[in-house]
């Protein structure tokens, strides 16, 4: 194919070259799986994001990074499936519905559950289409072709088989559980709907007389109105205090019930008097202490928040109104001796402001011992899921290890319903995928499953299992990594691994990247009340997508957390404008050269073979370091290689040729300019799609999409150690002279006399045939290289390998300051002859690194030797000294 005319604008616009680009990507088609059987295939899933609002920069993290994953696989040949879809967020969403409704001044019973769910099917379309804009301007390579949301037909017959499946198999039951109540709302919460405020409150001293009238017990609560409802007051059993008082009873004042003292490692020592009422009903360690010891659980509260015919004398009564009695009574029967003042933190309802209430109810959960089992089972074989980084296994088996059950159903309207019917006469639960056929006779749960339970099955059900014979769940499942935070191991990814194991019997996916989370730039957690959040569209709008991604891909390492910092967003920018002026030189230079004319077999020059042997090492080293998912030193590696050796370097010096007389050196450089700005285009374009697609389409290229060409791939052939080695000697030197130069104020436009010292006669000719670099780049009037030099007094120096510098500067140095910079350089040089030699006298050292890492250091101690000595020669000479 021929290159166009140059269309590149003089400057960067990132708005201008991502505009419309997105639209075009997805026209062709580029993102969908092809099912072709002659590729493998690579599968990621995306961690559906919730269809609740905005897509904050963690979410622009995590799939930023699966972007390079999949554009990268994509263009190493395999048939990728980068699947997308959103999770309903039962809680989350249902929570944003009914705030929306109660600014206008509604409530979800004024709707009734099937009008309320058609609202937030409403509100789920809405930002739904929201996420997919967002997913657009940051340029997600995405199968839209196969989109899910967990509550879709084919998601919901997944999580109803895995519901019946584990209830026949006796791994779902029924039980209580403490929930969050709010009596205004008569409605249970989530965690997440639950505010914490501290508020003043008050410590209730009381004593509980011992059944066996020896004395009495000191227990405290904030609470003393759930006193009515206590089956136990608890001691540590190491406690030499309570030790002896465990098995006996107290009798529950007011009550008057007999109640046990019981041993429990819950309880702590040092807090209080070391005793604490148990309430099995109205709190939730309470709860857990309760079922560890069978005790019976006594609810003294109706579910508006007043008491109820357990209360006695109370029922009735609100539970406020009952606290107020209850210490007037108590105080009058002299049990309650001290009221202690005391701020604590209360949770509130986040719809109503009640203070909500610890409430025992009837809930569903998962039996989880056998299923964690066998998810701990996979991680001893072959086929476990591999954790990057590894330290997080030993997390996520912790947890496995010390399960408890799982309790899934939400008293909500908005998720999966639960497919258990209760018969209206006689109770009976019947539980299947399907109603039963008299379905008159019988009432459907009102509750629905945890958000959790249907994202358990995401890297399945999305595949169209429990269809087994489903294409995509046959050719792409397991798929081949998950990325996601470590904040989510223990909600997510444990119980998708667990799910996997139990229905497919085969790990969810080979490998879990784990990432941190983003922070801001002091490491504070963005948040609301911090004001420092960060919108992630903004940065696009300002510094455009690829600047931003190029940060969140390369500004971290595996499982680290990330500092937000809008200068090294900046600095990504300067970056990409960087790559943007380098192409657009190159491209006004290449005379319409077309793809079939690029030709690297003419006569090289030092740079085109060095530029080749440096562009070998790069696609070597960033494919490997990308493969163990370690961007931040991909990042490192691309920006070293582009920056410095291709726009500083390479580029500099194929002016002269460019700018020259030799057609044959002009055709040369062309083709080689060609060459690896398509290859650099190829190599960044997993981390900055944008820019690399508008460039790699004005370069001399086939192939319709950058999306769809082939990854870059090391030629052996291109390598040149000795044109590397030669022009590290000229880098050197012109760096040198630079550095010089600036150090005395002496411009590059002032020509200055220029001796070169070679060490031996190979440097010498090395430098005599690149003559014309030096000339160009340092700007001699006069230029000599031998390898015996008179080194006049009055001048500067540098050493670099092989080779003295040495430029006379008549009255523009003070021979006494240019001792005093020589006398540091040798301190240097001292201390990293010290250094190196320290190693290479070490035994450890010696006996276990590999032998090419102990040539590479006595290497270094040759180099630094010979350096300290043509310093010290300097010196001697600047002195006077023989």
């Amino acid at each position: 194919m021929s290159t166009k005319e140059v269309t590149m604008p003089t400057k960067y616009d990132p708005k201008a070259i991502e505009q419309g680009r997105y639209e075009w990507w997805l026209k062709g088609k580029f993102f969908e799986a092809k099912d072709d059987e002659k590729k493998q295939p690579y599968t990621i899933v995306i961690p559906p994001p919730n269809v609740t609002g905005k897509l904050h920069l963690g979410h622009a993290w995590d799939t930023t990074l699966q972007d390079i994953l999949t554009r990268m696989k994509r263009m190493q040949g395999y048939d990728v499936l980068w699947l997308p879809g959103m999770d309903h967020a039962g809680i989350a969403t249902q929570a944003k519905v009914e705030e929306k409704l109660r600014n206008e001044g509604k409530s979800r019973y004024d709707l009734g559950r099937e009008k309320f769910v058609e609202e937030t099917w409403k509100w789920k379309e809405e930002y739904a289409e929201h996420i997919r804009q967002q997913w657009t301007k940051l340029g997600l390579g995405l199968d839209y072709s196969r989109e899910r949301f967990t509550l879709d037909e084919g998601l919901s017959k997944a999580v109803r088989e895995v519901f019946v499946s584990l209830y026949r198999k006796g791994l779902i039951y029924r039980g209580e559980y403490i929930i969050n109540w709010d009596p205004s709302t008569k409605t249970a919460l989530s965690d997440i709907e639950v505010i914490y405020k501290d508020v003043q409150g008050a410590f209730y001293h009381m004593k509980y007389p011992l059944a066996d009238g020896s004395g009495y017990i000191e227990v405290a609560t904030t609470r003393p109105e759930t006193m009515l409802g206590d089956t136990a007051v608890a001691v540590h059993p190491e406690d030499e205090r309570y030790k002896h008082l465990i098995g006996k009873t107290v009798i529950l004042p007011i009550v008057g019930r007999e109640i046990p003292i019981i041993g429990d490692d819950y309880v702590d020592m040092e807090f209080g008097s070391g005793a604490v009422k148990i309430t099995p009903a109205h709190d939730p360690n309470d709860f857990e202490i309760g079922n560890r010891h069978n005790l019976e659980r006594i609810l003294v509260m109706n579910e508006d928040g007043t008491m109820n015919e357990k209360a006695g004398k109370y029922q009735g009564m609100d539970r406020f109104e009952c606290r107020s009695q209850i210490v007037k009574d108590l105080q009058e029967q002299g049990v309650l001796f001290k009221i202690e003042e005391h701020v604590h933190s209360v949770g509130h309802s986040e719809r109503s402001g009640a203070v909500v209430e610890p409430y025992l109810s009837t809930q569903w959960f998962v039996k989880m011992q056998p299923l964690a089992d066998a998810a701990i089972a996979l991680q001893k074989r072959e086929d476990k899921v591999n954790f990057v980084p590894e330290r997080f296994e030993k997390i996520y088996l912790h947890w496995m290890e010390n399960i408890r059950d799982w309790c899934i159903s939400r008293q909500l309207w908005w998720g999966h319903r639960i497919p258990a019917w209760y018969h209206k006469e006689t109770g009976e639960i019947y539980v299947d995928h399907e109603p039963p056929a008299d379905i008159e006779n019988w009432e459907q749960d009102k509750d629905v499953l945890d958000t959790w339970f249907s994202s358990a099955l995401w890297p399945f059900s999305t595949m169209g299992w429990p269809d087994t014979d489903s294409k995509d769940y046959e050719r792409y499942y397991p798929t081949d990594c998950l990325v996601t935070g470590y904040d989510i191991i223990f909600f997510w990814v444990s119980r998708m691994i667990f799910q996997g194991v139990e229905f497919t019997g085969k790990r969810p996916f080979k490998d879990v990247l784990i990432h941190g989370l983003v922070r801001d730039a002091q490491g504070r957690k963005m948040s609301k009340s911090l004001g420092n959040g960060v919108d992630p569209m903004e940065v696009i709008d300002q510094y455009g997508a690829d600047s931003l991604r190029y940060f969140l891909a390369t500004g971290s390492s595996p499982g680290q957390d990330l500092r937000f910092s809008i200068e090294k967003v900046e600095a990504a920018w300067n970056f990409a404008n960087k790559i943007w002026n380098a192409s657009r030189f190159a491209l006004m230079n290449m005379d319409g050269l077309t793809f079939e004319e690029i030709d690297l077999s003419g006569e090289k020059s030092v740079a085109d073979k060095w530029i080749l042997t440096r562009l070998n090492e790069t696609i070597e080293t960033v494919t490997r370091l990308a493969d163990r998912y370690e961007f931040g030193e991909v990042g490192r590696v691309l920006y070293n290689f582009i920056w410095d050796d291709f726009c500083d370097w390479y580029i500099e010096m194929a002016k002269l040729p460019l700018y020259g007389e030799d057609e044959a050196a002009k055709k040369t450089t062309r083709s080689i300019l060609a060459y690896v700005l398509d290859h650099i285009m190829r190599l960044l374009h997993p981390f900055t799609p944008f820019i690399t697609e508008e460039i790699w389409q004005n370069l001399p290229h086939e192939g319709e999409s950058i999306t769809i060409a082939k990854w870059p791939e090391a030629r052996p052939e291109l390598n040149d150690e000795q044109a590397a080695e030669e022009m590290k000697l000229l880098v050197d030197v012109i760096r040198s002279v630079r550095n010089i130069r600036a150090e005395v104020n002496t411009p590059m436009s002032k020509k200055i006399k220029m001796l070169l010292k070679a060490k031996d006669k190979d440097v010498q000719e090395v430098i005599e045939k690149n003559r014309a670099y030096i000339e160009r780049f340092c700007n001699p009037e006069e230029l000599t290289v031998a390898t015996e030099i008179e080194i006049p007094n009055k001048a500067m120096t540098a050493i670099v390998t092989g080779a003295e510098i040495i430029l006379p500067l008549e009255g523009l140095i003070n021979i006494e300051e240019e001792i005093a910079r020589l006398e540091k350089e040798l301190e240097k040089l001292n201390k990293e002859v010290e250094r190196v030699q320290k190693k290479l006298s070490n035994e450890g050292f010696l006996k276990k690194a590999p032998e090419k890492v102990i040539e590479e250091e006595r290497a270094k101690e040759k180099d630094y030797k010979e350096k300290r000595a043509a310093v010290e020669a300097r010196i001697r000479e600047l002195k006077g000294e023989s």
